[in-house]
């Protein structure tokens, strides 16, 4: 039955239907695609959640305090002192810059202004070298998408000879933002299709095959978009940069890795029938299934990230979700109809012929087999306690966040600006602690403040309706410090114990402690979900419950030494010879790294374990386990190692964007992938299997006490079919 459905989808009229359907569907999709940058949501409050203090800050003060307000600070610096000269040019400079738009009335406060108006404020250094005007820029609710034009505008102003400026504060950083992920669009899809185009020149030895991978890649990859767009415009689906960027990585990655099983074993039913669509027939009735089992796997571990609390997470589940389905149906639909349409030319100059033997028989993953065959107990054990010693590295892992210094793989300019504020004794005044109290507690509230180390003195306390009042008090640290978080968590405590206050303590920095209090509780929850769930996966694919046992804890082995060694290069390789204009950002990882890192290994990982495995079953049923599983390694070995390449490659790209945690991200994911390609499946897994043999499959009845036992579906075709 499945084999007469796959049959009809690449007959000689269907599959002419099939690639007209894919064609209007992408013709409708593709502009959706090119405006999903325009839905994206970067602020800060779009990553948190509902529950976080700062959030219910943030809707205490609706009304009061504009939430698209963004503080601005341009900042001047000369060696030897600021002239009179250079001060009397900032305050020319400011009232241009007043007239920039999306400037607020309150126009730019300056050092003499300040003055003036008796604000203690503290605009120029002790040491005379260092100034800077404060501003807020508001362009409603999507004014990020303006900041970059307007940051250039404001830097063409703020021009001193012999002085250097930088554009800081809330500002600075949202243009600096706007930069990292300028072009993400376009420029990361054509890098990772570059190298995937590579590896499949080197894998397919043929110059046009790749093509047809290629171009139901960039088909999933145009539909996935568009439908995400349409999810986030209408369904209020929250995308960001950041899961725009994963969603193109992940849709070419996964979808090169679906083709290269499908066109893999494609290939091989073609040496047994001479007709091509029968042939594609047999290849889609037995490939399908563990490329169904991947994808789902993969589908279903990512929307497991819906129970997060961290709405970019949340976000970010449905997101590759939708991507990888859609890659999915791409991959069973168009790519089969797509090597149909073209026939056994498209392998040139290697066709496979009918009748023709089947090379991996006899090739290097078939020595591989025979070399663990022999002693399989022996070499599993090895192979566990390498991995284990790798897993020692995760001691150097320090997920305890990301400073602003330390979030770029480069020196941007907010940053410059933050370290010339911070190195002359300014407090970036942009970054604050917003508190809000009962109106009768209010100055008791801020008497509580006094004594807290780098909070500066509180502002005057301000009605906000219902008996409520909000103030404000500048942090002299770096908004995502380790030192900002210690403040504001002693904040929180001292208002807490103002007796009927019932105060809250919000802002910047306590936006960044919120996000990582809320990506530890993931770490915590959300992992033992994604376990139980692939394990289930496992169970009703393998239909047992030993096998899937073992592959749990392969990939669970493989994601430690993966984390481990990643650990190991961020802090002792890539630190050290200062591989990017850093200090020391890989010295630590952002709080939600590790959430991210073993989603992405156990799903993908994973994949490779159902490719092998299913392949393993199939063949047990007519060759017993032990030599089931060596046919297997010699079948799947050259493709899966293909599909890890690719896959490792893809998210190797990532580190092209100038984002420590997508870098960071980038490793991990291409090392996890090489070590379950390599090593986990190759030799780790088939050496179990060839240890325990038909004790795999307990409690199932399939090769029961190592005995072959008949076909649960023999093959229902003969050796070869002439047609």
């Amino acid at each position: 039955m499945h084999r007469q459905i796959a049959g009809r989808l690449t007959g000689r009229i269907t599959k002419w239907i099939v690639l007209v359907g894919a064609v209007v569907i992408v013709g409708l999709m593709a502009p959706l695609n090119a405006q999903l940058v325009d839905v994206q949501n970067n602020e800060a409050s779009s990553w948190l959640p509902e529950s976080a203090e700062s959030t219910k800050v943030l809707e205490a003060l609706t009304g009061t305090v504009d939430p698209n307000d963004i503080d601005t600070l341009v900042v001047y610096h000369r060696e030897g002192g600021l002239t009179p000269e250079d001060l009397a040019a900032m305050d020319a400079q400011a009232a241009e810059i007043a007239k920039v738009e999306g400037v607020t009335e309150e126009g730019v406060l300056t050092p003499a202004t300040a003055e003036q108006a008796g604000i203690p404020v503290k605009l120029v250094s002790d040491d005379g070298e260092v100034a800077n005007l404060a501003f807020t820029f508001n362009f409603g609710a999507d004014g990020w998408l303006s900041i970059p034009d307007a940051a250039k505008e404001v830097r063409d102003i703020a021009q001193i000879d012999g002085v250097t400026v930088h554009l800081a504060g809330y500002g600075g950083q949202a243009a600096d933002a706007s930069e990292a992920f300028e072009g993400i669009d376009t420029n990361l899809i054509f890098a990772t299709l570059l190298v995937v185009i590579v590896i499949l020149l080197f894998t397919y030895r043929s110059p046009i095959l790749w093509l047809l991978p290629i171009i139901s890649a960039v088909f999933a990859y145009m539909i996935s978009g568009g439908v995400v767009y349409l999810l986030a415009k209408y369904a209020d689906l929250t995308v960001n940069g950041q899961s725009q960027s994963i969603l193109g990585i992940l849709v070419i990655g996964a979808g090169t890795d679906y083709a290269l099983l499908l066109v893999a074993r494609y290939r091989e039913e073609l040496r047994r029938h001479e007709d091509r669509h029968e042939a594609m027939a047999y290849a889609l009735h037995r490939a399908t299934p563990a490329i169904l089992a991947s994808a789902a796997t993969v589908v279903i571990g990512l929307l497991c990230l819906v129970f997060s609390d961290l709405n970019s997470t949340a976000g970010l589940g449905p997101v590759l979700a939708v991507g990888v389905t859609v890659t999915f149906l791409v991959m069973v639909t168009l790519l089969p109809a797509l090597l149909v349409i073209c026939g056994r030319w498209i392998f040139w100059p290697k066709r496979p012929a009918f009748g023709s033997d089947e090379p991996t028989g006899t090739g290097f993953w078939a020595k591989v087999g025979s070399a663990i065959a022999p002693r399989p107990r022996r070499v599993w054990v090895v192979t566990t306690g390498l991995l284990l010693l790798a897993c020692l590295g995760l001691f150097k892992l320090d997920p305890s966040g990301l400073a602003q210094d330390e979030q770029y793989t480069k020196e941007f300019d907010s940053i410059k600006g933050q370290s010339l504020l911070t190195d002359h004794g300014l407090a970036d005044t942009s970054n604050t602690v917003q508190v809000v109290t009962n109106t009768a507690q209010a100055g008791d509230v801020a008497g509580a403040l006094s004594d807290i180390d780098g909070l500066g003195d509180p502002s005057q306390p301000a009605e906000i309706g219902e008996g409520r009042s909000f103030f404000t008090a500048t942090l002299g640290s770096d908004m995502s410090s380790t030192a900002s978080f210690d403040a504001v968590e002693a904040a929180r405590d001292a208002v807490h114990e103002v007796d009927g206050a019932d105060a809250l303590v919000g802002g910047g920095s306590a936006f960044y402690l919120d996000t990582k209090i809320a990506s530890e509780r993931d770490n915590r929850v959300i992992i033992p979900i994604v376990l139980v769930v692939v394990l289930l996966i496992l169970m009703i694919l393998l239909r047992a419950l030993l096998a899937p046992l073992i592959l749990i804890g392969t990939v669970i082995l493989s994601f430690g030494a993966a984390l481990g060694i990643s650990a190991l290069l961020f802090t002792e390789v890539f630190t050290r010879i200062g591989l990017f204009e850093v200090n020391d950002g890989f010295a630590h990882a952002d709080p939600g790294f590790p959430l991210f890192a073993f989603v992405f290994l156990v799903a993908l990982g994973i994949d490779y374990n159902i490719f092998l495995m299913t392949r393993v079953r199939e063949e047990t049923a007519q060759h017993g386990t032990r030599k089931g599983s060596l046919i297997a390694l010699s079948s799947t070995g050259g493709v899966i190692t293909s599909a890890g390449l690719v896959l490792a490659a893809t998210f190797l790209v990532l580190g092209s964007l100038p984002l420590v945690f997508l870098a960071q991200l980038g490793v991990a994911v291409a090392l996890g992938v090489l070590l379950d390609t390599m090593i986990v499946r190759s030799v780790l897994v088939t050496a179990i299997n060839l240890d325990l043999g038909g004790k795999i499959w307990w409690p199932s009845k399939l090769d029961r006490d190592g005995h072959e036992v008949a076909a649960e579906h023999p093959r229902d075709e003969p050796e070869k079919v002439s047609v």
